[in-house]
């Protein structure tokens, strides 16, 4: 009895002095308890919330906290969690409805991952509720390792996508967050990532408004996103995270009054000299980088920088009043994410049905369809190439580890009919880069007895990423020098076509291969991307012919390296699809499946900017199969010359079930951003009631594109 009520006494006693203070009663506005919390805090514990690593405030019962983990696409770095496909893989789906649910899914993960963290006591990095996601810089240059973080080149498809990992992570209720999310990195970082503490990215202002920053400004004025994460690079001179113009464009234009964060350790980048990493050198002192930092507008430091904030304080180079403006920003998200701390998670609020759903949208079908639809039975196929079993390869980056993988090989040995397929000969083949692979001596013999050959090539996450210590041809520090398909797989595809043998090419990537040279020796491509723990299954069944509810692509495939610009050179002239004045092998939104999209009739009234597009979904399966397009819609500006060749300004997916030849229609309400143009007076898009044609179709490519409407 006596043990009973010395627990019982510590139990009410630790409530009590749980509820001693205003700012512990989470039943008080948020502002109103940030305002108490501050009044009692001390100088040096407000600068110990100025790091992403919080240091604990004991003496008011405040917990140690950090900021930085990370959801990529899915939780990370913290033991077991779901893998879906990389961004970039997701992007392909253009179903942003779809994407929204999936970081739903990875909230809830999230929080189940946290409250058991604080079960174990641990407050360290990767255990918080806040995540450094999403990745929304555009993807200018295949030759970014970093691309397969983000969802592509195109400025709508990118804020739509982010802005739907926004909603998925945080919510829509307002004044309440499932978790933090946090928009990176503003506003230039596209590589190169072997420079990237030094670069220095010369932008020209149209540039930068009508390519870089559109996603950033979409994201931020349709959410309440709470972190935006500004870049290592410096932006026209300025380091990013100490750059006059970003911070007027972010408070000043776009009204955004959540938290700014460094990338991490990157103040560091602006006065470190004695080190072998090039580095930006811009200030004198670790006090004058902070000075310049947070003396102006970031919020919270993701590094190791308190003492030199401190010396920043003390020398008077930073007021303590603008030390509150910054530490409002950061305790009312950290005591909305804290809210959610003790949320009841069950098995009901997880849609397990959504990894199959977004791994088979994200694949990407680029030729074969009537090949896949129409294909015989094959008693013995070859299942083979240096991805058809590597499981880590599917990861991708800044990931979880999966329960389990379903890697290509094991995807066809289970999910494929044993009546279309009896036998699967498995083999390596080759490495991805180097030619150094030891084939079994019998291995063309059994090349020779196959029916058909799936060849699992394409790139790996150990090649492309993020300043990675990699030096092989065609590839340097994480990025590429080249974007085609490596020379050891071309030979290779080149010997087996020579065999006669009927090959598809699986192609797992983060960003796009040119495929010019090996694209007549194989019946079928389909672009696999990274695509998560079960990306086997998916890339299976398609393969067997089941082609429905497939992904577009949302990055120009290039005919070759030639066919672009210099890789430092951040100009968009002839990049992307928006941009580029010469033919790609395969364009921006493109991708084939069951059925084609036909536009039937259409009609635009400029007024209300309404768009009616009556379309059919010819169907080539058998009746009751489900169909599936994306409808895009692009403008081309008329009266301006420097104006992107088209842009995406609408699209949907347009998937049903329903009898093949069955039209319907769709009425598309244009944004009023749609006719927007660079307005050089006031450096600002803005309608300047110039001429547009509108056009909607199946891709980019003028000849998959009917002319709607103008205005």
């Amino acid at each position: 009895m006596r043990t009973i009520f010395i627990l019982l006494f510590i139990g009410f006693t630790l409530g009590a002095f749980a509820q001693q203070y205003p700012f512990q009663d989470t039943r008080l506005p948020i502002d109103q308890r940030v305002e108490d919390l501050i009044s009692r805090l001390t100088l040096d514990e407000k600068l110990g919330f100025m790091e992403h690593q919080n240091q604990p405030v004991e003496r008011l019962g405040i917990p140690a906290y950090s900021w930085w983990n990370e959801a990529l696409h899915g939780v990370a770095r913290n033991g077991k969690a779901t893998v879906y496909p990389m961004p970039i893989a997701m992007a392909a789906s253009f179903d942003p409805g779809l994407v929204m649910s999936v970081y739903r899914n990875i909230a809830f993960e999230g929080i189940l991952k946290h409250q058991e963290m604080n079960r174990l006591g641990r407050h360290d990095d990767y255990c918080g509720l806040t995540f450094f996601t999403p990745n929304i810089n555009i993807f200018r240059d295949p030759r970014w390792g970093r691309g397969m973080e983000t969802f592509g080149e195109d400025p709508l498809l990118t804020g739509e996508m982010g802005l739907a990992v926004v909603r998925g992570l945080q919510g829509t209720e307002p004044g309440r967050l499932r978790t933090g999310a946090c928009i990176k990195h503003l506003a230039v970082h596209s590589g190169p990532e072997g420079l990237r503490h030094e670069w220095d990215s010369k932008i020209g202002m149209r540039d930068l408004f009508t390519t870089y920053l559109p996603a950033f400004e979409h994201v931020i004025r349709r959410s309440d996103v709470q972190q935006v994460m500004c870049g290592y690079n410096r932006l026209n001179g300025a380091p990013c995270c100490a750059n006059a113009m970003l911070n007027d464009i972010l408070r000043n234009r776009w009204h955004y009054n959540n938290i700014l964060v460094t990338d991490c350790w990157a103040i560091n980048d602006m006065y470190e000299r004695d080190t072998v990493i090039p580095r930006h050198k811009t200030h004198p002192t670790p006090a004058a980088a902070s000075a310049a930092a947070f003396g102006t507008e970031v919020d919270l430091e993701c590094g190791s920088g308190l003492p030199a904030l401190k010396e920043a304080v003390e020398q008077g180079l930073i007021p303590e009043s603008k030390i509150d403006e910054h530490l409002r920003r950061v305790l009312r998200t950290r005591m909305m994410a804290e809210l959610s701390a003790n949320k009841t998670i069950t098995a009901k609020d997880i849609d397990t049905t959504l990894l199959d759903r977004i791994s088979r949208e994200s694949l990407v079908l680029l030729k074969g369809d009537n090949y896949l639809l129409d294909q015989r039975p094959a008693p013995k196929i070859a299942v083979i190439g240096p991805n058809a079993a590597d499981s880590t390869m599917q990861w991708g980056n800044y990931n979880g580890e999966p329960y389990h993988t379903i890697t290509i090989k094991e995807g066809f040995e289970k999910y494929v009919s044993p009546y279309r397929i009896k036998e699967i000969y498995f083999d390596t083949a080759c490495h991805h880069v180097l030619d150094d692979y030891q084939r079994p001596a019998d291995f063309w013999e059994r090349i020779k007895e196959c029916d058909r050959v799936v060849f699992c090539g394409g790139l790996s996450p150990a090649l492309e990423g993020e300043e990675l210590q990699v030096e092989l041809p065609g590839f340097h520090r994480g990025d590429r020098t080249q974007i085609e398909l490596p020379r050891v797989q071309v030979d290779l595809i080149h010997q087996i076509h020579a065999l006669g043998k009927e090959v598809t090419l699986v192609l797992c990537t983060g960003s796009a291969i040119a495929l010019e040279e090996v694209e007549p020796d194989v019946e079928a491509i389909l672009v696999a991307w990274y695509g998560g723990e079960r990306m086997g299954k998916a890339v299976a069944e398609v393969c067997n012919g089941n082609i429905y509810r497939l992904g577009r692509l949302p990055v120009t495939f290039y005919r070759s390296t030639s066919q672009m610009p210099a890789y430092e050179d951040y100009s968009m002239a002839n990049r992307t699809y928006r941009y580029m004045d010469t033919e790609p092998l395969y364009p921006f939104g493109f991708g084939l499946s069951e059925s084609r999209l036909e536009i039937q009739e259409h009609s635009y009234d400029p007024q209300s900017r309404k768009l009616q597009v009556k379309y059919f979904l010819r169907s080539r399966v058998r009746d009751g199969e489900p169909e599936d397009q994306v409808l895009q819609v692009y403008v081309r500006n008329l009266d301006d010359p420097e104006a992107p060749r088209l842009s995406l300004v609408d699209f949907r997916r347009v998937c049903r079930d329903c009898y093949p030849n069955m039209g319907s229609a769709e009425t598309i309400t244009l944004p009023e951003e749609a006719f927007y143009s660079y307005d050089e007076a006031t450096e600002s898009m803005r309608d300047l009631g110039h001429h547009f044609e509108i056009y909607a179709g199946s891709s980019s490519r003028m000849s998959d594109l009917v002319k709607v409407g103008e205005r």
